[in-house]
């Protein structure tokens, strides 16, 4: 799931204007807002916002493209190359007969006995021990790859591990680069422009991608490629969320984030099926160039006309909600809607209220490390899943097809439960998990399948609650900006999460063990919080240290 880029999504451009309700008999001013005449007269959910979910699925599920190194870059079992024996490439039978008289075992990936340099060698078909010096281990010089259809195998990376998983920490580090840049071109030229700028850089770069001559040339435009083209999703969930009513912008929140999870299952069968990493890159970014025609298909963001003043625009958007939905925008409402906003008086500095707030102080110190739990054990699991079994790319499509009830999931019982019980109880099941499936043994495959699918659910659900516990907790004038804070500090998450495999190396457990652990961290933290179920939403400071306090919740409920 894609983490953390919905942080500057809902609460983006929301301005509310002030009108004159009456302009015939009173100079009375009242609060006049696009979620008012969503909900009252254009319908909270009808054709025009179903039409804008469905076209940019399309464009969110292109968006999770970008993480094809799990496949492209993955961990390719690899041996040392025996000269000795007549191999000379890098593509010869990977356990030939008589290969543990070269090697001390056949999981040595990294070293093999030293020759004794004799006149005569052996052949392919006939390695005999009598040429090796079975007390004397040296590093691999060249290595014998498993699989050809890797970038590993491709550019020799053999027994350079931590070589290969940095094409997932750049690819991560370009998801927290392309924050400011999409907000700039977002709010600069639009959010149309955006999505689609965003998706053809993603598709251009992809398929740049697929012509590397080397290694470094890889990972460039690895970086490159997320740095440009990852402000996709985020883009394209504010036109699925921006003109749906507040009764369903929760579902539909969710919808956008399974749409998510479907890309990533979309992504692990076009690797199943395409598995020559060259012609995967080719297959997954050639397409994305069909999203130019987006930019004459699908509506600018109302939200951002409105903000730019571009009301003659606005209007046609407008009017065309109310055609397709059958319904109707009064004359005072649109009036209203495309009246210039009064400029409001700033308040005190974000960084000093916090240092006067204790209370603000706990909670910016605490939603953050809930964030970089989330996203550390989401994306871990998924990345590590390929390594679950041979069969690497169900594995993959599994984990990945289990976010999406995991989010539905949250939306079922966030309202029911709450919100502390419904993310506390979450990661202290998938650290359950993860605990059991270290010790669990590897001949019981389908065990520890459902088990590792279990924490992976948990995780999901615990991710999207996070989004609404966190927006719940911050006054209406910080909430943005500390919920994007949150969010982007998650990102030490993701970046570090692709390195976690390669700890596999010193013990099997070590990944695992990190994911219950920080699941187990958080899990205790959400009970400094106060529960937020059945309360408004702060539009002050003084509401926000209210939450949770007798007083408040008898105001609660009266």
């Amino acid at each position: 799931m894609p983490e953390g880029q919905k942080s500057d999504v809902d609460t983006q451009s929301q301005s509310k204007i002030k009108t004159d309700n009456d302009e015939k008999a009173s100079d009375v001013q009242e609060l006049v807002d696009l979620d008012n005449v969503l909900t009252n007269e254009l319908g909270q959910f009808g054709w025009f916002q179903l039409r804008n979910i469905l076209l940019v699925a399309i464009p969110i599920v292109m968006a999770t493209f970008s993480n094809e190194y799990v496949f492209s870059a993955a961990e390719t079992p690899h041996r040392c190359r025996i000269p000795e024996c007549g191999e000379v490439d890098k593509l010869h039978t990977f356990k030939p007969e008589w290969i543990l008289n070269a090697i001390p075992t056949t999981d040595s990936s990294c070293q093999r006995y030293s020759p004794l340099n004799l006149e005569s060698n052996g052949t392919l078909n006939d390695c005999p021990a009598t040429i090796f010096n079975d007390s004397s281990v040296i590093a691999c010089d060249e290595f014998i790859y498993a699989k050809n259809n890797t970038v590993v195998y491709e550019f020799d990376l053999g027994c350079q591990e931590w070589l290969r998983a940095l094409a997932g920490t750049l690819n991560s580090i370009g998801t927290l680069l392309v924050l400011p840049i999409t907000g700039y071109v977002s709010d600069r030229f639009g959010r149309r422009f955006a999505l689609v700028i965003s998706v053809l850089n993603l598709g251009t770069i992809g398929l740049i991608r697929a012509f590397s001559v080397n290694y470094p040339m890889y990972l460039i435009l690895q970086i490159l490629q997320t740095t440009l083209g990852a402000g996709a999703y985020s883009t394209a969930y504010i036109f699925a969320t921006e003109l749906v009513g507040p009764k369903y912008r929760v579902i539909t929140s969710a919808t956008s984030s399974s749409l998510f999870g479907l890309g990533q299952v979309i992504l692990g069968g076009v690797a199943w099926l395409i598995s020559p990493w060259r012609l995967m890159l080719m297959a997954l970014h050639i397409p994305c160039f069909l999203i130019i025609s987006y930019y004459w298909i699908l509506s600018e963001s109302v939200r951002w006309l409105l903000s730019k003043n571009k009301y003659s625009e606005a209007k046609k958007v407008l009017q065309t909600v109310a055609r397709l939905n059958k319904t109707s925008i009064s004359e005072k409402s649109l009036n209203a809607l495309l009246k210039p906003s009064e400029s409001k008086p700033e308040g005190p500095g974000l960084v000093r209220t916090i240092i006067t707030s204790p209370v603000l102080l706990k909670r910016v110190c605490t939603t953050p490390v809930w964030w970089i739990t989330a996203i550390f054990v989401y994306y871990g699991l998924s990345i590590n899943s390929t390594g679950l079994s041979e069969t690497m790319h169900m594995n993959y499509i599994l984990t990945c097809g289990i976010e999406i009830p995991g989010f539905y999931t949250a939306v079922l019982i966030l309202d029911r439960i709450g919100r502390k019980v419904t993310i506390s109880s979450c990661y202290l099941i998938c650290a359950i998990c993860n605990i059991a499936f270290v010790f669990i043994p590897s001949q019981l495959t389908a065990l520890r399948l459902i088990i590792y699918l279990l924490g992976k659910f948990s995780v999901s659900t615990a991710m999207t609650s996070l989004y609404l516990f966190t927006s719940e907790l911050y006054p209406t004038e910080y909430r943005h900006t500390l919920l994007a804070f949150s969010s982007m500090v998650g990102r030490i998450g993701s970046i570090t999460a692709p390195l976690t495999p390669v700890l596999k190396e010193y013990w099997h457990g070590i990944p695992s063990l990190m994911f219950a652990g920080m699941a187990i961290l958080s899990a205790l933290l959400v009970f400094t919080q106060p529960e937020t179920l059945g309360t408004k939403l702060p539009d002050t400071l003084a509401e926000a240290e209210a939450i949770g306090k007798p007083l408040n919740a008898e105001s609660e409920k009266k």
